[in-house]
């Protein structure tokens, strides 16, 4: 009868540490999971901001007008090249 426990403790010692070395590995590779999935937030994050400050740096507004001089040929109104419409021409157009 003695003998029966005996093995059957030593079965379920056994199988306990079976059962923390195995748990043991787990959280080690969830650890190391976790650690490469902080370090690609980190990453990501620095991404970010700088491409917001590049946002910010090709936003500005000297940067916007001479875009807009040089690609799309605006200029500033001036009452110099301000063009005024009458009334009577607009609806002599919309009569043709």
């Amino acid at each position: 009868m003695m003998a029966r426990l005996n093995i059957f403790l030593a079965v379920v010692l056994l199988l306990s540490c079976f059962w923390l070395i195995r748990s043991s590995y787990e959280s080690r590779r969830l650890f190391v999971e976790l650690d490469k999935a902080q370090n690609q937030a980190q990453e990501l994050q620095t991404d970010h901001d700088r491409l917001v400050l590049e946002k910010r740096a090709q936003a500005t507004p000297l940067r916007v007008e001479k875009l807009a001089r040089e690609k799309l040929q605006m200029f500033n109104a001036t009452p110099a090249v301000t063009h005024y419409v009458s009334q009577a021409a607009s609806h002599t157009e919309a009569a043709k």
